[in-house]
C-alpha cells in the first residue's frame, strides 16, 4: 500500500525558495458554527494540523475571519515546533469583516487592510505573508487602492506572494496592473466548475489557483452521491475522487480540503495517491452537464 503522504501530489513552485506540495489543507472547518466562535475542542483543532504536517501538508490555508482569528490560533499551535517549520508555507487572506455566524461583509479600506495584516502577523507568531490573498474587493473602494496597499506591504517585506480571491477574469487583469498577482482563490470543484476560465487565465499568466470548498462541504463526498461509482472502481472514497480529478485538472490547482477529523484528513491526503484515467477524468469533468 502506497504511503499516505501529500507530496505524492506533485509540486507546486512560486519561486526559487517557495514550493509546497499542491494537496494542501484549509483551516475553515477549525471554528464553530458559521465559522464563527472558537471549536469545540480546541486541542483536537491543534492535532489535526499537527497530523497534516505529520502527512506531509506544508501548505495551509486560513484566514483572519475565521472564528475570527480562532483558526489562525489553532494553527500557529500546531505549527509550533514543527521540525519542517521552515518549509511550512501559509496562505492567509485579508478584507473581510465578521458581525456573526455566517455574516461576511467586505472592507477595503486600505488602513484597515494593513492593520489586518498586522494582527494576522502577530497571531500566527510570523514576520511577513507567503501568500496574501484580498479576500473580496470591496465595491466601496477601487482596486488599485485595495491592490495597491498590498503592493506597499509588499515592497515593506511584509508579504512575499500576492493572491485574489472569489474574482473574475476581467478583475485579475486590473489587478495585475498594480501589482503581480501570484495566485487565485475562487469557488471550485468537479461539480461546479463554472470558473473553467480563471483557472486556465491563471495557469497561462503562472499563478496558482487554490479551490475553496473543493468538496462542496461534504456534498460531493456522499455515499450515493455523484462520485460513488467511480470510486468503487478505484477502491476509493467519494472525497478522494473529488481531489484526484482536481489534481489531474490543472498543474497550477492546489486543493485545499478542510476538516475537524483526522480520519477526514488521512481519507483526503490519501487522493495524493490515485491517477484518474483520461477518460474517468472526462466523465467526471460533464457531471453537470
Amino acid at each position: 500500500m502506497a504511503e499516505i503522504t501529500a507530496a505524492n501530489s506533485g509540486i507546486y513552485q512560486f519561486d526559487d525558495q517557495f514550493k509546497v506540495n499542491r494537496l494542501g489543507y484549509g483551516t475553515m472547518q477549525l471554528t464553530g458554527a458559521g465559522t464563527w466562535g472558537p471549536y469545540s475542542d480546541p486541542k483536537q483543532a491543534v492535532s489535526v494540523v499537527q497530523k497534516a504536517v505529520d502527512l506531509g501538508v506544508n501548505f495551509f490555508d486560513t484566514a483572519d475571519s475565521y472564528g475570527p482569528w480562532f483558526a489562525d490560533r489553532y494553527l500557529a499551535q500546531g505549527l509550533k515546533g514543527a521540525a519542517n517549520r521552515d518549509e511550512i508555507f501559509i496562505s492567509d487572506k485579508i478584507g473581510q469583516t465578521r458581525q456573526g455566524p455566517n455574516i461576511w461583509t467586505p472592507h477595503g479600506e486600505p488602513n484597515y487592510l494593513r492593520q489586518q495584516l498586522e494582527v494576522s502577523l502577530m497571531t500566527l507568531g510570523i514576520d511577513h505573508e507567503d501568500l496574501l490573498f484580498l479576500h473580496r474587493i470591496d465595491s466601496h473602494f477601487s482596486v488599485e487602492q485595495q491592490v495597491g496597499e498590498l503592493k506597499k506591504l509588499q515592497d515593506e517585506g511584509k508579504i512575499k506572494h500576492i493572491g485574489l480571491s472569489q474574482v473574475t477574469v476581467a478583475q485579475i487583469k486590473e489587478a495585475q496592473k498594480y501589482a503581480q498577482i501570484d495566485a487565485i482563490e475562487n469557488l471550485y470543484n468537479v461539480g461546479n466548475h463554472q470558473d473553467d476560465d480563471v483557472v486556465d487565465y491563471a495557469q497561462s499568466q503562472n499563478m496558482a489557483f487554490v479551490p475553496w470548498f473543493p468538496l462542496d462541504t461534504g456534498n460531493l463526498t456522499k455515499a450515493n452521491g455523484p462520485l460513488a461509482s467511480i470510486a468503487s472502481k478505484y477502491e476509493a472514497s467519494p472525497a478522494q475522487i473529488a481531489l484526484a480529478w482536481l489534481l489531474k485538472r490543472s498543474s497550477n490547482i492546489l486543493p485545499i480540503p478542510g476538516t475537524s477529523s483526522i480520519a477526514h484528513l488521512q481519507d483526503n491526503i490519501a487522493a495524493a495517491n490515485i491517477s484518474l484515467s483520461d477518460d474517468d477524468f472526462d466523465t467526471l469533468s460533464h457531471l453537470t452537464d
